[in-house]
């Protein structure tokens, strides 16, 4: 499995939906059992709910505050932030150039260890 930086910034705005009317902001980059890889980069507000799988967030551009749990981080392009599922979480204040990649993976619900 391979995919590229490039090949994902194609993918976005992806079919306009309910969540995103001018287009999704994410896209799969590839995906092997529980594990999927994506790309994520929103603009002006981020919709984002909780997730039933684990995640992990690897800034790729820009900044932002991350809000989870009710706390927040500043974080900035080469940061790493975990988030168990069913986590309350979202970006804040980001940068025109902010992006992520996102790795989920593990059951629903996450792992308990």
């Amino acid at each position: 499995m391979k995919t590229s930086l490039k090949e994902l910034i194609a993918k976005i705005p992806g079919a306009p939906n309910e969540k995103w009317p001018d287009g999704d902001r994410y896209a799969v980059g590839f995906e092997h059992g529980t594990m999927t890889l994506g790309f994520y980069a929103p603009v002006g507000a981020d919709p984002q709910f909780p997730h039933d799988r684990d995640e992990i967030y690897i800034i790729h551009t820009g900044t932002t505050e991350f809000v989870l749990d009710g706390e927040m981080s500043h974080l900035t392009s080469g940061d790493a932030i975990f988030v168990p599922a069913g986590a309350v979480h979202r970006f804040e204040n980001f940068s025109d150039d902010f992006s992520t990649w996102v790795v989920f993976w593990g059951p629903s619900g996450g792992e308990r260890d």
